[in-house]
């Protein structure tokens, strides 16, 4: 295995998000939401679509579609992450996620409202590769750096993401805005390119990456040859050691439910935009932008802010933002006050990823061998709030016929975490700060 701190092998591994980071923007916050609600928004159906013979509303269907790869995902993960381990293969998995999500974008080319099922279907299986992909790159991070540079090259890694998603995205814009500049005439033509340009963009600059990091060191005494057995064993033995452990154990069930709010906005805050305010294509990709580059003043502000006044008080403050946003979203009636909101929640959402890891990690007893396991642990309570929210999401738009409703309940996931941020911030006193 190569030495840690190489700059090469570091820089190929911030490749990696460059690479998948244009899924996240182009895929699950701009244009395939907008896109996906204008097609399925007919005049003889309104905003009903037929599944497989099933009837949903659209935008709950999509919701329900991801919330399904997130749900097989949280399933998988521990099965194959043990696997990785146990052959030492990681790189291995993280082509064959990069692979199956890049080529399911490329798939969208050909969705169209006729096409429903093949979309929906390649849009879970983009997901999936997306995720899976994540965890993998994620969990070179200790063999690459070292842990007074760990902080560094993660930040890098956001880095490249934000610069290669943006650069990818006004790529995108041009086809959307200016189609006559291409001779383009087929009105779903521009938004279709862009799918297809981000599957040929991960692939490509994914390969910076597979051809310099390593493939992974096999840990056969680590782990049995059960893999099954072994990847949610893991998960058990850190359940069990959460009983004795109370500052831990509320901080993530306080983590799980604000994470079912953070997460869902994240994923549905392009179509509330296009169905509710009907914000066009264009204007909700001017929006998306301003979150991204309001989100990293966001992160600065909330890391300088912890160190003042502690990582506990500084959650309690932004989950309350949080709850406040909810409400004032639910009454929003014209898209600049959307530009309002879409301004507070990139500033709100720019840290609070970061600062809960960092929070969860202080958490963590010293000198405990399994960290790896512990952060298992932590990334399959983030996904299954995801699951839970994006279903709550959807279930309450299909029962209530308004995504209003919808928002008005993610309020509700936001006051119970911020019910228990408070509970831990009595029990922990002496952890809050720092």
């Amino acid at each position: 295995m190569e030495q840690k701190n190489d700059k090469k092998v570091i820089q190929s591994w911030a490749f990696f998000d460059w690479a998948n980071s244009s899924y996240n923007l182009v895929i699950t916050s701009t244009i395939f939401p907008a896109y996906y609600t204008i097609i399925t928004t007919t005049a003889a159906h309104g905003d009903q679509v037929t599944f497989f013979g099933l009837k949903f509303t659209n935008t709950a269907l999509s919701n329900y579609a991801l919330s399904l790869a997130y749900l097989i995902m949280v399933i998988l993960l521990p099965i194959l992450s043990a696997t990785a381990d146990y052959r030492g293969n990681k790189k291995i998995f993280m082509k064959i996620f990069t692979y199956i999500g890049g080529i399911a974008c490329m798939g969208l080319f050909f969705f169209k409202l006729e096409t429903l099922e093949l979309g929906i279907v390649c849009f879970i299986i983009a997901a999936m590769g997306y995720i899976g992909g994540v965890l993998f790159n994620n969990s070179y991070l200790p063999e690459i750096a070292t842990k007074d540079q760990q902080d560094r090259v993660s930040a890098q890694g956001y880095a490249y993401g934000y610069v290669g998603s943006v650069l990818l995205q006004l790529i995108c814009f041009v086809f959307v805005l200016k189609p006559e500049l291409f001779g383009i005439t087929d009105g779903s033509l521009p938004a279709r390119l862009s799918f297809l340009l981000v599957g040929i963009w991960w692939i490509g600059f994914a390969q910076i990456s597979f051809n310099r990091l390593p493939a992974g060191s096999p840990d056969y005494t680590a782990i049995n040859k059960n893999v099954v057995h072994s990847g949610f064993g893991e998960l058990v033995k850190v359940w069990r050691q959460l009983k004795s452990m109370k500052v831990m154990k509320r901080f993530l069930i306080a983590f799980f439910f604000y994470s079912m709010g953070v997460q869902t906005v994240m994923l549905a805050a392009a179509g509330f935009g296009e169905k509710t305010l009907h914000l066009g294509t264009s204007k909700l990709i001017a929006v998306i932008l301003i979150i991204q580059l309001v989100a990293i003043l966001g992160a600065i502000w909330m890391s300088k802010l912890a160190k003042r006044i502690g990582n506990v008080s500084v959650l309690i403050l932004v989950v309350g933002i949080w709850v406040m946003t909810c409400i004032y979203a639910y009454f929003i009636t014209n898209e600049y006050e959307f530009y309002g909101l879409a301004a507070v929640v990139g500033l709100i959402m720019g840290g609070i990823q970061s600062l809960s890891r960092s929070t969860y990690s202080k958490f963590i007893p010293e000198n405990t061998p399994d960290t790896a396991s512990f952060f298992s642990f932590y990334d399959v309570t983030e996904k299954l709030a995801v699951v839970i929210g994006l279903f709550s999401f959807a279930y309450i738009e299909e029962q209530t016929g308004s995504m209003r409703n919808s928002v008005l309940a993610l309020a509700s996931f936001f006051v119970l975490g911020l019910i228990f941020l408070l509970l831990l911030r009595k029990v922990a006193p002496k952890m809050v700060k720092g």
